[in-house]
């Protein structure tokens, strides 16, 4: 389940430089015909905001309606006021959802494709449209303790509020926005930048956002030049684990987030990504981007309470799995794993597994 995506966090954090950004960036094509196009081409950010950057939030870090003002900006130095608009969503190639995953994606609202750019997520609030979903935008952007209806052309619903953000600075889209190439060896007009890949992936874990775990599986599989599929995403996460010395003995995945069905993982394994987290000083972020008990993230009400509050950094799983590690009260850290397999009762399980892991601290 949901524990797959320690594997991959891991795996990212190995391979990515976790300091960089994701960037959305915009730039002008001049035609023979005197026709002047803007292309939008991202590279990944799933969570720019429809207005002004906000550099204080993870979600919404980079916004379309500053982008659009310092393309504006560009354009009118240019002497340009009316654009046709192009985006290129092509980064990602053809293969960006798994096979089997709406088994457990009712309504679309646990995944939707990866894309090199999106709004929110592609999260579609009741305030924005109607779709069957009871959900209305928080009022803080970080919050994705909701599960409204995922938009399925997330790159397009950006393109086409970056041309509302255009209008919105003076600047005429006459036609699009329609798919396109980003053109080669030219430099940008304006671009703006997600929050460091530490903080996305810390928003993953703690919110267990499978389709921001997927991203980070096709980053890793794009920077090893694995390839540019899902089957690739999956490779390149266990043989990164492998070159690492973890056990992957009976190790499957059918995608980097634990939603498709058909996963299997060890708590061997599991463990031993912990401990890599903890002793090799590689993988940093994927540790400390763990949800705390007590205090943040989907296990913010597990496991502890009162003073074992934040001794905790664990990642769960369809509620009867849990990993993670914990600060001892007498000193240093251990890590743990815990898989119930088809438990009779999961509540008891659940609670069972709360129990164990709370006198943990004890140790």
């Amino acid at each position: 389940a949901s524990t797959l995506k320690t594997l991959t966090a891991f795996a990212a954090a190995t391979t990515l430089d976790m300091g960089s950004t994701l960037d959305t960036k915009s730039y002008l094509i001049q035609g023979d015909d005197d026709r002047k196009t803007v292309v939008l081409q991202g590279e990944g950010d799933m969570l720019l905001s429809d207005g002004e950057s906000d550099p204080s939030h993870i979600n919404g870090h980079a916004g379309l309606g500053t982008l659009a003002q310092r393309t504006a900006e560009a354009l009118k130095q240019r002497g340009i006021t009316q654009v046709d608009l192009l985006y290129d969503d092509s980064l990602f190639g053809q293969d960006r959802t798994p096979a089997g995953v709406t088994e457990n994606n009712a309504e679309h609202r646990y995944y939707t494709a990866i894309s090199t750019m999106a709004v929110d997520g592609g999260r579609t609030w009741t305030d924005m449209v109607k779709p069957a979903s009871p959900c209305a935008t928080p009022a803080n952007p970080d919050d994705s303790s909701q599960y409204p209806v995922l938009s399925q052309q997330p790159a397009l619903d950006a393109a086409t509020t970056f041309a509302k953000r255009l209008a919105d600075n003076g600047i005429t889209v006459t036609s699009g926005p329609t798919a396109g190439a980003a053109p080669s060896g030219t430099s940008a007009l304006a671009s703006v930048s997600s929050a460091p890949l530490n903080e996305v992936m810390a928003f993953m874990l703690r919110h267990s956002d499978n389709t921001l775990a997927q991203l980070f599986g096709r980053l890793t599989a794009l920077k090893r030049q694995a390839g540019n599929s899902i089957k690739t995403d999956t490779q390149a996460v266990a043989d990164t684990l492998a070159e690492q010395g973890i056990d992957t003995s009976g190790l499957q995945m059918a995608d980097c987030s634990g939603l498709t069905p058909g996963s299997k993982v060890s708590v061997t394994t599991l463990i031993e990504v912990q401990e890599r987290n903890l002793t090799a000083g590689i993988a940093t972020a994927a540790a400390e981007g763990l949800s705390i008990p007590g205090l943040v993230g989907t296990a913010r009400n597990r496991i502890v309470t009162g003073p074992d509050n934040g001794l905790f950094r664990v990642k769960t799983g369809s509620l009867d799995a849990v990993t993670g590690n914990v600060s001892r009260v007498k000193g240093g850290v251990l890590s743990f794993a815990v898989i119930v397999n088809d438990p009779e009762n999961q509540w008891s399980a659940i609670k069972a597994i709360n129990v164990m892991a709370a006198k943990l601290a004890k140790l």
